[in-house]
């Protein structure tokens, strides 16, 4: 297995505080899962810039950033039944990965972690 990219983002979490005030900033960059999710979360502000910070990861594990039509809002990130977050694979997701890299299949691996003042995201693309 090969690793095809690498990203980490850090952000501020005082710039996602007041971006999340703004409904359409929310919902050009978060899924209505991601959204949905967030009202049980009592800590709104690192919980999305966790999710921030990772989706331009991902952006940047491609090697492209957000161009040949990825939006913020076509990457989610979910967690499993014990709170590890993940990309979900989406068809958009999918199609861009293997067409920019020529490959079949992928694994896309995520760590995200905050602190008081920053949020930061890893993210590893590896080939199958």
């Amino acid at each position: 297995m090969k690793i095809l990219g690498i990203g980490v983002d850090i952000v501020k979490n005082k710039r996602i505080k007041t971006l999340i005030k703004n409904k359409l900033f929310l919902s050009r960059t978060f899924s209505q899962n991601e959204i949905k999710t967030s009202k049980n979360i009592s800590n709104k502000i690192n919980y999305f810039s966790k999710r921030f910070a990772a989706k331009e990861a991902l952006a940047k594990s491609l090697g492209t950033g957000f161009r040949n039509n990825l939006n913020f809002k076509d990457i989610e990130i979910l967690n499993d039944k014990k709170g590890k977050p993940f990309y979900s694979k989406s068809r958009k997701i999918d199609t861009i990965i293997k067409k920019t890299f020529k490959i079949s299949s992928f694994n896309l691996f995520l760590s995200i972690s905050d602190e008081k003042d920053y949020s930061i995201a890893f993210t590893i693309l590896q080939k199958k």
